[in-house]
């Protein structure tokens, strides 16, 4: 597992820095380089998850999970949260079996749409509701993690504790609720108008508390879900460019390419070729 994240990294420097014009050279490098680092891992005494790192950051909770939704990873931060001295208490557990509900309930269900092939969640604003009593707003991460085949087996996954100064401005329920009407309706014209209603603010309000929450305005947060949105039906599915677009929220195929292009750095049909090569 520890391999497949290095790959992933790998892929996001590839998406982010486009290297078409560097040809062979380029190609030779980067099997070089992945040789390097699978010949590194395996000098390990043991799989690294990461988990020793996130040990010393208390405001993030980290978790691997396998197949089954079960831990096998967790760094101390979520070992506290759920009430327990040691990693080993949480290791081999559910989400169902640690966390009331309907909590527990709603970390399966997301480990299970994901594992199913589902889209990967980045930075979702969650309320946390933790066995020891504890609760607040966090953001959430979570993506699938491949075995060497290209297969999904397990879910890797951090949520990071809001700010304070985010904490005390209040109303985050609310925004919540706007952040959710966006998720479920990337295909249509998402007014800001619209959404400050639905979170019972001001529209500069409402940009505001995205602004200190996720560090961009608006605009940006929804291009940012329907590109993410766009990248994972370009991975997953044999939809063409256009429905995609317009399954994205764009009018037609020319503005989600532009927009794809602006975002990615590369146009879909390329970012889509990359991905199944690598299949």
């Amino acid at each position: 597992m520890a391999i497949c994240s290095f790959h992933k990294i790998k892929t996001l420097l590839a998406v982010s820095f486009p290297t078409r014009h560097l040809g062979w050279a380029n190609q030779a490098n980067q099997s070089m380089n992945g040789e390097h680092a699978q010949q590194f891992f395996d000098r390990l005494d043991r799989p690294w998850f990461a988990d020793q790192v996130f040990d010393w950051i208390p405001d993030s909770v980290f978790f691997v999970k396998d197949e089954e939704g079960r831990y096998v990873a967790v760094n101390q931060t979520l070992v506290e949260r759920c009430g327990k001295s040691s990693k080993d208490e949480l290791i081999g557990q559910t989400a169902r079996s640690l966390f009331p509900e309907p909590l527990g309930d709603r970390f399966t269900e997301q480990d299970l749409e994901i594992l199913k092939n589902g889209p990967p969640i980045r930075g979702q604003l969650e309320l946390h509701l933790y066995p020891n009593g504890s609760q607040g707003w966090c953001t959430t991460w979570k993506e699938p993690v491949t075995n060497s085949a290209g297969e999904i087996s397990g879910v890797a996954g951090v949520s990071r504790d809001l700010p304070s100064q985010a904490e005390l401005s209040g109303g985050l329920e609310s925004v919540s609720k706007a952040l959710h009407h966006i998720d479920n309706h990337l295909d249509d014209n998402l007014a800001v108008k619209k959404m400050a209603e639905l979170a019972n603010l001001s529209a500069y309000k409402l940009d505001l508390r995205i602004r200190t929450i996720f560090g961009v305005t608006i605009g940006q947060y929804i291009t940012r879900r329907r590109i993410e949105y766009a990248c994972h039906l370009l991975e997953r599915t044999n939809e063409s460019l256009s429905i995609i677009a317009l399954e994205c929220g764009y009018s037609d195929q020319s503005a989600f390419t532009r927009q794809f292009r602006q975002s990615v750095g590369i146009p879909p049909g390329t970012y889509r070729d990359s991905k199944k090569s690598k299949d």
